[in-house]
């Protein structure tokens, strides 16, 4: 089993990145998916999750209205489409997946993890 994220680079304030999390070995349709970040010196913190049984999305407050999460299922691959990137928003970024679609902002409670894509937003 295995969770890639990728999609991450250097923008500057303002711009767009779309962050792809793919898996082998398992079917994310099936789990609940988060997405998680993690800045220099601080901790982990949770963005975004998507809920497997009815499609439950939420997100941080530090990203409501700019981030969005969706999913190609064919591709077996979740999105996270990042707009109006501030340099706040600058970390390494994880996707994970938690096992009966478990819809949770807990790291603790996610079994698989991507390896992390870094985002840099310059001002």
């Amino acid at each position: 089993v295995q969770l890639q994220a990728s999609g991450g680079g250097l923008v500057q304030a303002g711009e767009s990145l779309r962050l792809s999390c793919s898996a082998s070995g398992l079917t994310l349709e099936a789990f609940g998916i988060g997405w998680f970040r993690q800045a220099p010196g601080k901790e982990r913190e949770w963005v975004s999750y998507r809920g497997s049984r009815d499609g439950t999305r939420d997100y941080a407050d530090s990203v409501m209205g700019r981030f969005t999460i969706s999913e190609d299922v064919a591709e077996n691959t979740v999105y996270l489409q990042m707009n109006s990137l501030k340099p706040e928003d600058t970390a390494i970024y994880y996707c994970a997946a938690a096992p009966n679609g478990a819809i949770t902002t807990r790291p603790y409670q996610y079994t698989y993890w991507g390896q992390g894509t870094l985002v840099t937003v310059s001002s």
